[in-house]
């Protein structure tokens, strides 16, 4: 029997998480029978950059999507309007398109969901991507002390409450988040499933046999950076929940003990912050390498680590944060220095033959990493193990094999 699903994302499907963190599942469900309509919100400037390579894609694999404009003034209002628009839309999806499954991506859509069941009876999951509300406020995004952000957010733990006990299945993306989960009084009374799915790579993208040698010095030259010289790398954005200080202050411990050490950052943030930082560390701009990458280029960039780190903060919110870009660099062999307190982190890093956890983030714990990691030989078998850990947790085909599932237990359920 053919089933249709209606996959609603408030992240619009021309950003790179929609090209990295949607997409992606919905082509492998597509493959296996599963009919798609995806609803999302574009922003201006990402649709017209990317509109016709995103139609082209998603009608190659003859998925139907209907974007929307996504609208930012005035704050909270515009997200209101989204909303309606997204409802109305999906009412007009529903009705002519006989779906069975509405497929919801985190809170601001979750809410559509909410009420298309209660409008058509129709089973919907919500795929709640972290503690939403609990992010913005530990993120500083929301500021607690406003009166209107502080309403705000006790608004939408209500909702949370809504969510949990009017979703046929719930999607966490750690086990941690899980157990949270099952301790809040909601679900107690009112259990639904929920199965763990992470942030998921395609492995066969981040795959270091994929990346010539010739390629690779290619990009050493451009950096200038030489064979020799050992790499820590940094990837993605900094600030919000990323401990920007924490890890500059992590290099300048490893620049001191090797001074032809390089610290390359592969973000699209400005330079000339990250330069400031470093400045005011003592770090010279010598040993700064800072990339702006698409994402074609993140595998190659990457390739060029010795070892990869990341810290991110051990707030509450965090327990339920399953972070990408773990998955792309152990993908690629690279070993990693990170914190606890995030997500399965530390349970991941259990499984790894090589890396560091870091539990207090001291100086002496910081040279003791440093040395250790200037020190250690990464083996080719060392490498191949790291990649064997991503694909037992990361893997792109298993998301979708375990979305198919949750699938299928709704609608036999």
């Amino acid at each position: 029997m053919n089933t249709t699903v209606l996959y609603i994302s408030y992240d619009g499907m021309t950003d790179n998480l929609g090209q990295s963190q949607v997409i992606p599942y919905l082509i492998g469900l597509q493959k296996k029978g599963y009919t798609i309509h995806i609803i999302s919100c574009e922003k201006a400037d990402k649709y017209a950059e990317r509109e016709k390579s995103i139609v082209t894609l998603l009608h190659t694999h003859h998925i139907t999507w209907h974007p929307l404009q996504y609208t930012s003034r005035p704050k909270v209002f515009s997200t209101l309007y989204d909303i309606k628009q997204m409802q109305k839309k999906a009412q007009e999806i529903v009705r002519s398109e006989n779906v069975d499954i509405v497929h919801c991506r985190s809170y601001v859509a979750a809410q559509v969901g909410v009420y298309i069941k209660k409008t058509y009876n129709l089973p919907w999951v919500f795929d709640m991507r972290g503690f939403w509300p609990d992010e913005r406020i530990e993120g500083g995004i929301w500021n607690y002390n406003s009166f209107l952000f502080k309403l705000l957010y006790k608004h939408v733990k209500q909702l949370e409450k809504t969510f949990i006990s009017e979703a046929s299945h719930i999607i966490s993306l750690t086990e941690n988040g899980k157990q949270e989960i099952e301790t809040w009084p909601i679900f107690q009374s009112h259990p639904s499933p929920i199965h763990v799915i992470p942030c998921c790579v395609d492995l066969d993208f981040f795959d270091a046999q994929e990346i010539s040698t010739k390629k690779q010095n290619s990009f050493r030259t451009q950096l200038d950076i030489s064979s020799e010289q050992f790499v820590l790398s940094y990837l993605g954005s900094f600030g919000t929940w990323y401990m920007t200080e924490e890890m500059f202050d992590f290099f300048k411990i490893v620049y001191t003990k090797n001074q032809h050490a390089v610290f390359l950052c592969i973000t699209p943030d400005n330079p000339e912050e990250l330069e400031r930082i470093a400045f005011r560390k003592d770090i010279p701009a010598s040993a700064l390498r800072i990339v702006s990458a698409n994402r074609d280029e993140v595998p190659l960039y990457a390739s060029l680590s010795d070892w990869s780190v990341f810290f991110i903060k051990p707030v509450y919110s965090k327990k339920a944060s399953s972070p990408t870009k773990m998955g792309e660099l152990l993908g690629l062999g690279i070993p990693l220095v990170c914190n606890a307190g995030v997500g399965d982190v530390e349970t991941i890093m259990q499984s790894c033959e090589q890396g560091h956890v870091v539990y207090n983030h001291t100086e002496d714990e910081y040279v003791r990493i440093a040395e250790s990691i200037l020190s250690d030989t990464i083996s080719p078998d060392t490498s191949k193990q790291l990649r064997e850990v991503a694909h037992h947790y990361y893997d792109l085909q298993k998301g979708v094999d375990s979305y198919a599932e949750v699938y299928r237990e709704i609608l036999e359920g």
